[in-house]
């Protein structure tokens, strides 16, 4: 006896983030248990991870042939491996890695599947094996074997030319016996399994179970399998209780999908049925049927019969065969076959719509107290809806056999009863619009489904016809006549799409990007609601303080005479608000004077850069939520960033309850589109959400065509040596620190240490707080800076300058201003009146440098004077980038815009730039948008300690 490799340690996530990028080889052994895998890293090295490190053999291409060279592999046992393998198939990993990850899933989804079958290796160890395989599964491993790349079995046969490599289905199917041996190994399965034999991970030769073993292995691999053949037994008579079945055992060849006969013939000797398929078939079939006796016990009395062929069933077998039974024996390998003449298949389906009888001219508001939708079951055999009494009729029998319609039918009677269950309901306009444009609604408690499928009915199908497409034309063809201005065609349809929406009581959020006219559109929405017969009453604009002068500015300009007010500062006011009139208020201010503002009886309620209310508990929130008004408008350029509750809270003031609880959509939504366990949850919220978002960007066909271009630049930029040597330094002190804490107090470590390290990337006085800091000649980044300004300036041009870090304005301020250049400073404590007029300057061109902390400065400024925009320091959010950079990037530019993001080469910030490019693909499944800040922060403060030393150390180039 000798004992299993050790297996390694449970590997940690850092490793297994680190052998997943490493190319992958399978080594087999026996028993398959005993098998290994190889990592290695690209240069040849073993990667620096727990485990056992061995030089390897490996076969390379070399100028047009191939050779041999020597690796150095890290050798994990293949449970050890399965984590990296599965982690490998998902990430950045090489095709080697990538392979033997979709084997580990395929080996994993057999082990789930129970295809597992005990025997002796050629050696006479106990080990299990992948089966007995279906025809599907023998297909998809030898569609996978036909896919392995080269460098996936790259060791050389042992004891054969150095050249050549293992056969790819060969070492497939050794793999997956060696994840089949591993598995049922557990510290429990010698006793499930009543001694150490195929439980024990112990290797110990086992010859005396040598001639079962051989009966087994005759069973798997002569290829075949069993089906039932379900019949009717008796003329389909029109009276009496019907037919009574049996069913006839059938054999089929794998091997050859055309061989199917019945038992009774592979039974007899010599007949030609059994001299197709073989010998041995006898054996094979026995111990099929033994397997699907083991699923369904009512096949047990074939087990003792001379030829077992057929079984008389019983009314419970019948049911069982039409329920759980079958599936049992799918699972088993045993297909299970119907008369065609007989109807068995009981579908469901919901309707949704006004009450039966109905009848409606006109569409309702949805948001005013219209009666309740009913919400019904609709019950189908063969595609016919039956009724009620037909129902009830299948539900009360005693038998699964029905006559109905002059049709047998074959329904299992609890089935019919719980269909019979199912009550009807009522249900809010909302919800239901909702269920008609994703077709799905939440199942019963007790369906085997999450979802059923509904159907829409009368107008309410009608309005899911009408807003499922945003821009569509409908009705609203010319712009208000009161409006100083001339719409573009896109505006033109935005507006029609918001007067469509909010005559229908719907809310609507418009998400065109920066720079696309919100403003103006919303301008001509409340002029178009002002001009109908029922005059729609104030419209409330809540925005940032910063936007509130240009609201006025724009009204003032394209609706001259709108009477227009600010609800702000110590003498604000609502008295004798008039009808037509736009009040414009912040969102500080509105927290403040909530119950005030919702004394007033408005028309419509927007919210702009509506991101602002994108944490459904935060006190600006709820005070939004309490301000009544005949429709709601939300103006946003990023509606959903990571985190797709954000887009629940904006849809959820603008329309409530259509996207439904905050808990049921992370359920439905959230959590299955974020986690990609559905890849249809985001198709099925982005069918919910369209028809309430309008979204167009600058680089859609037609939409700004007189933009001009736009070109983004990373600029890299090596440290000084004081910054480098404080890098380093900030690195030791808190990882050390962070290396002895848990819970909050790490997370909060990790954050002050990758706050610290942007700190000394930008420059060493930021970090240490220097009270009258020398700037020159100490930050890579200042002097590139001073290099583009120089450029900039020289050729007569206006910059845009961006940073997070109000400290680090102030030292670029006073650097700046020491050598003579026009700088001027907004930060989140600028007075709006002061921000007006810097804007106001900076546009006239008497400032040419416009200093911004991104915070306060990144949304709602019109600065189309600047061709040139720099972020001096990235942000954990590129969505936030954008939204700055489209401060200058907007219509009325007129001159190319180059974007020019600092970045310090080696370190934190060169890392973070490289993940902030991968977090575009979530939320650009449903809207096409970037990622979250507070999200991509929380999961860097996730990070192991081996993750986090790799995220921070400093590499690449320093002087």
């Amino acid at each position: 006896m000798r004992s299993a490799v050790t297996p390694n340690p449970a590997a940690t996530p850092s490793e297994i983030s680190l052998l997943s990028r490493c190319s992958a080889v399978h080594l087999p052994a026996d028993p398959p248990r005993e098998g290994r895998v190889a990592f290695w890293l690209p240069d040849g090295q073993a990667p620096v991870v727990r485990g056992q490190v061995e030089d390897l053999t490996v076969v390379v291409p070399a100028e047009g042939d191939v050779t041999t060279t020597t690796v150095r592999a890290v050798l994990l046992p293949v449970r050890a491996a399965l984590p990296v393998l599965t982690r490998a198939r998902a990430g950045r990993a090489g095709a080697a890695a990538a392979f033997w990850g979709a084997a580990a899933v395929l080996a994993l989804q057999l082990a789930a599947r129970g295809r597992l079958l005990p025997g002796l290796s050629a050696d006479d160890h106990d080990a299990w094996r992948a089966g007995p395989l279906t025809a599907e599964d023998l297909r998809r491993v030898q569609e996978l074997a036909d896919a392995m790349p080269p460098e996936a079995h790259a060791v050389p046969v042992p004891g054969s030319d150095p050249l050549l490599l293992p056969e790819p289905l060969r070492l497939l199917r050794s793999f997956l016996d060696a994840v089949a041996d591993t598995l049922p190994r557990s510290a429990a399965a010698a006793a499930a399994a009543g001694g150490p034999a195929f439980a024990s991970p112990e290797v110990r030769r086992r010859p005396g179970l040598r001639p079962w073993a051989d009966a087994v292995a005759a069973g798997h691999d002569a290829g075949v399998r069993l089906s039932l053949r379900v019949e009717a037994l008796g003329p389909l008579g029109e009276d009496g209780a019907g037919p009574r079945f049996r069913a006839v055992l059938q054999v089929h060849g794998l091997a050859d999908p055309a061989l199917v006969a019945d038992a009774a013939d592979v039974w007899s000797d010599g007949s030609p049925a059994a001299a197709r398929f073989g010998r041995g078939v006898r054996r094979t079939a026995l111990l099929a049927l033994r397997r699907a006796a083991h699923a369904w016990p009512a096949l047990a009395p074939l087990l003792s019969s001379p030829v077992p062929d057929a079984l008389d069933l019983a009314d419970e077998e019948v049911t069982g065969l039409l329920g759980g039974a079958a599936r049992a024996l799918d699972a088993a390998g045993v297909e299970v076959h119907w008369p065609r003449e007989f109807v068995r298949t009981l579908t469901t389906h919901a309707v949704v719509g006004p009450p039966d009888g109905e009848r409606r001219s006109g569409l309702p508001s949805l948001l005013s107290a219209d009666a309740l939708l009913a919400f019904g079951w609709r019950h189908a055999l063969g595609g016919r809806e039956l009724t009620r009494a037909e129902l009830d009729r299948l539900a009360e029998a005693s038998r699964p056999v029905v006559r109905l319609r002059d049709q047998w039918v074959l329904v299992d009677p609890a089935v019919a009863r719980r269909a019979l269950e199912r009550r009807d309901r009522k249900v809010t306009p909302v919800e239901a619009l909702g269920i008609a444009l994703t077709g799905r609604a939440p199942a019963a408690e007790g369906d085997d489904e999450d979802t059923v499928e509904v159907r829409p009915t009368g107008w309410l199908a009608e309005l899911r016809d009408r807003v499922a497409d945003p821009e569509a034309a409908d009705g609203l063809s010319a712009q208000p006549a009161a409006l100083a201005a001339t719409l573009r065609d896109y505006q033109l349809r935005g507006l029609a799409w918001l007067h469509r929406m909010t005559s229908l009581g719907l809310g609507a959020c418009l998400a065109d990007d920066m720079g696309l006219g919100k403003t103006i559109t919303l301008i001509a929405l409340h002029l178009h609601r002002q001009s109908l017969p029922d005059a729609a009453g104030p419209t409330l604009v809540v925005c940032p303080a910063s936007l509130m002068g240009n609201w006025q500015r724009e009204i003032e300009r394209f609706a001259p005479g709108t009477p227009v007010r600010r609800f702000h500062g110590p003498g604000r006011s609502l008295e004798a608000v008039a009808g037509g009139e736009f009040v414009l208020t912040t969102y500080g201010t509105m927290r403040l004077d909530a119950a005030r503002l919702a004394g007033t009886e408005w028309g419509m309620v927007v919210a702009d850069e509506a991101q602002h209310v994108k944490n459904p508990y935060s006190a600006t929130a709820r005070g939004l939520r309490t301000i009544g008004a005949g429709a709601r408008v939300a103006l946003t350029g990023t509606p959903v960033e990571n985190n797709l509750s954000e887009l629940w809270a904006v849809l959820d003031w603008t329309t409530p309850g259509l996207l439904g609880s905050l808990s049921a959509f992370r359920r439905r939504y959230a959590h299955a589109v974020e986690g990609g366990a559905d890849p249809d949850a985001a198709h099925r919220l982005a069918a919910l959400v369209r028809p309430f978002l309008l979204r167009r960007r600058k680089s859609d066909p037609g939409i700004a065509p007189e933009l001009p271009p736009k070109t983004e630049t990373d600029r890299a930029v090596a440290l000084t040596p004081e910054q480098a040597g404080l890098y380093e330094a900030v690195t030791r002190e808190l990882l050390d620190q962070v290396a002895e804490a848990d819970g909050l107090e790490r997370r909060g470590l990790i954050v002050k240490l990758l706050t610290g390290l942007k700190q000394v990337c930008n420059h060493p006085a930021q970090y240490l707080k220097e009270d009258e800091p020398r700037i020159a000649g100490r930050s890579g980044k200042v002097e590139l800076l001073d290099e583009l300004l120089d450029t900039i300036l020289a050729e007569g041009a206006a910059v845009l300058v961006f940073t997070q870090y109000v400290r680090m304005a102030r030292l670029l301020e006073r650097h700046l201003t020491g050598r003579g250049v026009g700088v001027q400073l907004l930060h989140g404590g600028t007075p709006v009146a002061r921000r007006e007029e810097m804007v106001r300057r900076f546009q006239d061109g008497e400032v040419p440098v416009f200093l911004l902390s991104l915070k306060a400065a990144g949304t709602g400024l019109n600065l189309t004077r600047a061709e040139h925009v720099v972020h001096f320091d990235r942000w954990w959010n590129p969505a936030v980038e954008a939204q700055a950079t489209d401060r200058a990037h907007r219509i009325g530019q007129t001159r190319p815009v180059q974007v020019h993001r600092l970045v310090a080469e080696g370190t934190v910030e060169d890392r973070i730039a490289e993940m902030l490019g991968r977090k575009q693909a979530l939320a650009d499944a449903v809207l096409g948008t970037a990622g979250d800040d507070d999200d991509a922060i929380g999961r860097l403060t996730e990070l192991t300690d081996a993750e986090l030393a790799e995220l921070v150390s400093l590499g690449g180039t320093h002087r």
